[in-house]
């Protein structure tokens, strides 16, 4: 495979110019992306066969999204807590967790394991309630897992912006990044119990930018976004760059997988912090590669 060969040009597929475009997942039953945007509380679905654009509006910032073991189901992190939405008849379900602290602090980024649990990492809220852009900074994030038992585990403290969140193909590695330190850690990861431990940095102190939402391919190399960095960084599993693929904006937030072969990498972007010469800052891109994603992991929900 040679570089060449790997990505194609950027394409924006939707211009939504969002102000913060987040939570990319893909959904194969319905061959669809869905997104969000967090300052505007808002949950977006892009359809592969038409390239059209539906769009949810929420009373609060929608940080993250995951698939459940239901096709009709989401889960659906908010900056307060999870709730459970069908999309389908837009019904919203009562929240199964609320995060103590909001609106002091607020849920960021979200993803479930490959065991169903969901993993949601939180930030001190730089989102005021008007959905305008207030100030981050601090070490108030906290990484929590919750289970489909509802039982929540805390795992990691004292972090700046809870971003990454990632399993390597074989299941035994989990990875987790902090925005603020400009660092990514990898875990050894039990499938069978979910806990991490033997915290190591992976890929820290890359100067393009900083860390914000990332993927991994069936090959197990990372891609990290990087805001205010406008690439993505294609990692190997020894922490070492393999490539720099870069955007035409400059706020990358997080990316996934999708298309019938998994082969389409759906990048989302943010028009906060950027340019007027970013006229197309906070659209959904796609590219096409050779390399696969893995399938999305799904969250079981309580009592199924």
């Amino acid at each position: 495979m040679t570089a060449q060969l790997l990505t194609s040009q950027p394409v924006c597929v939707a211009p939504t110019g969002d102000r913060c475009g987040e939570g990319a997942v893909w959904h194969a039953s319905h061959s669809a992306v869905y997104w969000t945007d967090i300052n505007r509380f808002l949950i977006h679905r892009f359809t592969l066969a038409d390239h059209c654009v539906r769009t949810w509006f929420f009373d609060e910032p929608v940080t993250a999204l995951a698939l459940t073991d239901r096709d009709d189901v989401l889960a659906v992190v908010l900056g307060s807590s999870v709730i459970l939405w069908e999309p389908v008849s837009d019904l919203r379900h009562k929240p199964i967790y609320r995060l103590e602290g909001w609106p002091a602090v607020r849920l960021n980024d979200g993803r479930a394991d490959p065991r169903g649990s969901l993993w949601v990492g939180s930030m001190r809220n730089n989102v005021n309630p008007d959905g305008s852009t207030g100030e981050a900074g601090g070490k108030d994030g906290i990484l929590y897992r919750l289970d489909p038992d509802a039982s929540l585990t805390t795992h990691r403290r004292d972090v700046g912006i809870s971003n990454t969140l990632g399993w390597s193909p074989d299941r035994r590695r989990f990875y987790f990044g902090d925005t603020l330190a400009n660092t990514i850690w990898a875990y050894d990861y039990d499938r069978a119990t979910g806990t991490i431990e033997n915290e190591s940095v992976f890929f820290a102190g890359f100067e393009r930018g900083l860390p914000d939402g990332s993927t991994v391919d069936a090959d197990g190399y990372l891609w990290n976004c990087r805001y205010y960095g406008g690439c993505i960084v294609r990692v190997a599993p020894d922490g070492k760059i393999d490539r720099v693929i870069e955007l035409p904006v400059t706020n990358i937030t997080t990316c996934t997988f999708g298309g019938v072969d998994l082969k389409a990498l759906f990048v989302t972007t943010a028009s906060a912090d950027a340019a007027p010469s970013d006229r197309l800052a906070g659209g959904l891109y796609a590219i096409q590669c050779e390399v696969k994603g893995q399938a999305e992991n799904r969250f079981r929900i309580f009592g199924a």
